[in-house]
């Protein structure tokens, strides 16, 4: 009687603390006042093309990564140190490709909040330093970039100045990218810096573009916006992609799962904002910086305005029938940037207080009317338990869940297999989750 109790109270436990209050506190402290002040300091280094003035306190993309890393300085400063903060570059050549016009180095500005229980996992928000004009070769003349992307790179300031305030098991890492205009040179370094450092990166968020709400479709719209997401891993090996073909799994790569879980952590703490899942991996034919860590095998995805306005993205400053050209301040709206800013910040403190997910998920069931799951039990004292999620095969979303206990394999009695999805996660003590796991290997069916 005395464990049923306990079990019973350990559940409404669990119940209860499905919402964290500090992430209430995170959203509120999110300011869309520093957000435009930093935005308008980007914007006002004229051009902050890759290879622009890097000599100028004043003009260009080194004024720009000096002024990022005296802010993470700064931020670092008034949370005792908490941030390590420093560049990260590579040199690129014009044999790198065709939108190189000169040698240059591609510099990166990196602050990692380290964290406390599990250091060698992170959790990457991105924004993008450098912008560009209609020519992406034109280095010299004005390309404010005020959207695209100071907005992304703003919110990646002011998450960092929130979050420092707390304490994460997982590390945090807040990072300014160069090169992006070029080729995305600047994400490929840092993922090739995180490969050559064995970091287990369990999620990278891409901000490119979260300041815009007036979209050439004529919608203007300051709550929705979109979450670009790869179905599977493009390092998945032949024989994983055979597997598939039997056994599911085609929307349900990491970068998918990563998708859903912001999903699912804004519905719940920000139900006024409108989440857009796209199954895709950027915009149709395009890319972002998330797309170096996805060539590595790294869960990736972009997050960005829901409608963009073409007159104001890679176009110089003009005026042509009537129409203004040009990526300028005006064009932002800094109250839908705290709100993207927030949507990041809750999501990196929700997968920073979150455990290490389970291991070696298996699922059987074939020719059953139950459906079983087993896992790879941790150690960590820590953790309440497992959550098994299922849904319809047709679902964008996992539709139903069921904590199942701090066990191994867990039976669903009256699930067919064949009808659903299947996935499980591992819950905290304190209500957070891991990124839901889809199985990699299959049970064998005894049954004749």
């Amino acid at each position: 009687m005395k464990k049923q109790l306990l079990g019973l109270l350990l559940f409404t436990g669990l119940l209860s603390a499905q919402t964290d209050s500090r992430l209430y506190a995170i959203i509120d402290g999110v300011s869309a006042e520093r957000i435009a002040k930093d935005i308008k300091t980007l914007a006002d280094f004229g051009t902050r093309n890759t290879f622009s003035d890097t000599v100028s306190n004043t003009r260009g993309i080194g004024a720009a990564r000096r002024f990022i890393k005296a802010e993470f300085d700064k931020t670092s400063k008034s949370c005792n140190n908490c941030l390590e903060v420093f560049y990260q570059k590579d040199l690129v050549t014009p044999k790198d490709g065709d939108r190189i016009p000169k040698e240059a180095y591609v510099v990166n500005v990196v602050a990692i909040q380290r964290g406390t229980k599990y250091p060698n996992r992170y959790i990457i928000m991105s924004g993008d330093i450098d912008s560009r004009n209609s020519d992406t070769m034109d280095y010299k003349n004005d390309s404010p970039g005020a959207n695209d992307n100071a907005s992304g790179m703003a919110g990646t300031m002011e998450a960092a100045r929130v979050l420092s305030k707390y304490s994460f098991e997982n590390s945090i890492v807040y990072l300014g990218l160069s090169g992006e205009e070029q080729g995305l040179f600047g994400g490929k370094g840092v993922a090739e810096y995180a490969k050559a450092n064995n970091w287990e990166i369990i999620g990278v968020l891409n901000n490119d573009m979260i300041g815009n709400i007036e979209g050439d479709d004529g919608v203007i719209d300051n709550r929705t916006f979109r979450i670009f997401s790869e179905p599977t891993p493009v390092t998945e090996t032949e024989k994983e992609r055979n597997q598939r073909r039997f056994y599911g799994g085609e929307v349900d790569g990491i970068s998918r799962q990563l998708a859903r879980y912001i999903y699912k952590t804004v519905t719940t703490y920000m139900p006024e904002m409108n989440p857009m899942m796209v199954y895709r991996l950027d915009r149709f034919g395009r890319g972002g910086h998330h797309r170096p860590f996805n060539d590595l095998g790294y869960a990736g995805v972009r997050i960005m305005e829901a409608h963009e306005n073409y007159n104001r993205q890679h176009q110089n400053n003009r005026v042509e029938n009537g129409i203004k050209y040009g990526d300028v301040i005006e064009g932002v709206n800094f109250d839908y940037a705290k709100k993207l800013t927030a949507v990041n910040a809750i999501v990196l403190a929700s997968m920073g207080w979150s455990p290490m997910p389970p291991k070696n998920v298996a699922i059987g069931g074939a020719v059953a009317p139950s459906t079983i799951l087993k896992w790879e039990i941790s150690d960590d004292n820590d953790i309440a338990g497992y959550k098994i999620y299922w849904r319809l095969t047709t679902a964008a979303h996992w539709e139903n869940s069921r904590f199942v206990g701090n066990v191994n394999t867990f039976t669903l009695s009256g699930i067919v297999i064949d009808n659903y999805n299947f996935g499980v996660a591992t819950v905290y003590k304190n209500g957070h989750e891991s990124v839901v796991v889809f199985p990699s290997s299959v049970i064998r069916s005894t049954a004749k």
